[in-house]
């Protein structure tokens, strides 16, 4: 690594005056750390979010979960009210990375960073989840912008994400044996308003399937899913996967989600 400081607010304040100062945030450092190990990134000042208490908490208001950014994928995987209200969202928790990953990984670190492969991007996005900064709100459907990259200004710090509970959801993925980030995954979540899909790990980020959401909508089956035809010309292609294999594991992996989702 090149040199650095590292700096440990107590709070959200500090943590974001240091951060509009040009201090870099570290959330969980599974991409950080990792870019700055083989230089690929080289931050001056680390602002390390780890001390925040306020960052970290789990609750349950109303028909909303509120998770703090700070909250470790493992914390979610095994909190309580997670686990009753909203099991699709800690079985996606579960399986992230490695147990190391879901450790040390934490929910704001992920949703910020916006790996086209990542897991949590399409929770966020299926559940039509509200980003909540130091700064303001931000709806999921406007977050998400591409290739790393979202919608947070240089310095705006997340600080929690609201879930909307659903009434049935469910995350299906097949991943990639070596890094364990999915080839492809699929998160569907019925809510009263209707039915959202969203798909990792197949194009440049995360993004929503309209055909899927118009089907289901329809009729919330595996009949369904399968009869929408996938468009492969915007999906990647590299060496572990072609972009028309892409597409049919969408349709697969649609299908498994709503049978699973059926119970």
């Amino acid at each position: 690594m090149y040199p650095f400081t590292l700096e440990r607010p107590a709070s959200v304040a500090d943590a974001a005056k240091l951060a509009t100062a040009g201090g870099k945030p570290l959330a969980g450092g599974q991409t950080l750390l990792a870019s700055m190990k083989l230089r690929l990134s080289a931050p001056e000042q680390l602002v390390d979010l780890g001390g925040i208490a306020e960052l970290a908490g789990i609750t349950k208001d109303g028909d909303t979960l509120v998770i703090g950014a700070m909250a470790r994928h493992l914390a979610v995987a095994n909190d309580t009210a997670v686990k009753a209200a909203y099991p699709a969202l800690a079985d996606l928790a579960s399986r992230i990375g490695d147990r190391q990953v879901r450790a040390m990984g934490t929910l704001g670190g992920s949703v910020a960073n916006n790996d086209p492969a990542a897991c949590y991007p399409s929770a966020v996005l299926a559940s039509g989840a509200t980003i909540v900064t130091d700064k303001r709100e931000i709806a999921a459907d406007d977050f998400f912008q591409g290739l790393f990259t979202t919608a947070l200004e240089e310095g705006e710090l997340i600080t929690a994400i609201r879930f909307p509970i659903p009434k049935r959801a469910h995350y299906e993925k097949l991943r990639q044996k070596a890094s364990h980030f999915p080839l492809v995954g699929v998160f569907i979540a019925q809510y009263d308003a209707g039915v959202r899909v969203a798909i990792t790990g197949a194009g440049n980020g995360v993004f929503r399937h309209t055909g899927l959401e118009d089907a289901l909508n329809k009729s919330f089956t595996p009949e369904a899913a399968a009869a929408v035809t996938i468009d492969a010309s915007d999906l990647n292609s590299d060496l572990h996967a072609s972009a028309p294999y892409r597409a049919n594991l969408i349709s697969v992996l649609t299908q498994r989600a709503v049978r699973a989702a059926l119970g």
